[in-house]
């Protein structure tokens, strides 16, 4: 596989995976020295862990839509551009993109192989379905549509229906869709989707793209007060 510097698998690389991002955030300089260390060597890790990573920024949308139900039941809306931001993110990012990958790239492969079949079927119906109900999330998303109180209802059904779905389908991907499609292709093959998906990744949001991604949904979780992780340490 050619090296291309510090790619976004070398950042995960460096912190060890998802376990490692989680022990060394907040850590300040080690973190760093572990990011630096994985420049220097080039180190890059699997197209699956890049996957796994983009549902972390999925599920953080997730966490949003949640925050949106209770303040739509409240009737506290508030910020109401950060929920058409973040379906945007989920259309542009998720759908257009991570999706579109694991449908051209892996459900294909996967049917081929004649393993996990019925699930890949299930999964592109979600597919499907998820973004049927971006569509009407965009559509409610509005000032206008807020201010209704039929619109309000819908949106917080649709709203419920999404995060129902992806929070299984993403679990369902990262714990049995991965690892058997890992098993299925070669080496070499595996290694050449990873720079497939960075490449494709860099046409479409430009260089870091993914860290974009996660700054932007950093700052809606900012304005709607969820950004503080220790805000969801339970008080017992």
């Amino acid at each position: 596989m050619r090296s291309k510097g510090f790619t976004r698998r070398a950042f995960l690389a460096a912190s060890g995976g998802v376990a490692g991002m989680l022990a060394t955030a907040g850590t300040g300089s080690l973190f760093v020295e572990r990011v630096a260390a994985a420049e220097k060597e080039g180190v890059e890790v699997s197209p699956a862990e890049d996957l796994m990573r983009e549902h972390g920024l999925l599920r953080r949308i997730l966490l949003i839509y949640e925050e949106w139900v209770r303040r739509l039941g409240l009737r506290q809306d508030g910020e109401a551009g950060s929920l058409a931001e973040s379906a945007g993110i989920i259309r542009s990012f998720v759908e257009d993109y991570h999706e579109k990958l694991e449908e051209e790239y892996l459900f294909p492969r996967m049917k081929k192989a004649g393993s996990l079949a019925d699930l890949v079927d299930v999964l592109f119906r979600q597919h499907q379905a998820g973004r049927r109900l971006t569509a009407v999330t965009l559509r409610l998303s509005g000032p206008q549509a807020l201010r209704n109180s039929e619109g309000r209802r819908r949106l917080s059904g649709c709203l419920r229906q999404f995060i129902r779905m992806y929070r299984p389908h993403a679990a369902r991907e990262d714990t049995v869709l991965f690892p058997a499609f890992r098993s299925i292709v070669s080496p070499m093959e595996f290694d050449e989707l990873g720079e497939k998906f960075e490449d494709k990744e860099k046409e479409l949001f430009g260089k870091e793209g993914f860290e974009k991604m996660v700054e932007s949904v950093g700052e809606i979780e900012k304005k709607l007060g969820i950004y503080e992780l220790s805000k969801f340490t339970p008080k017992i």
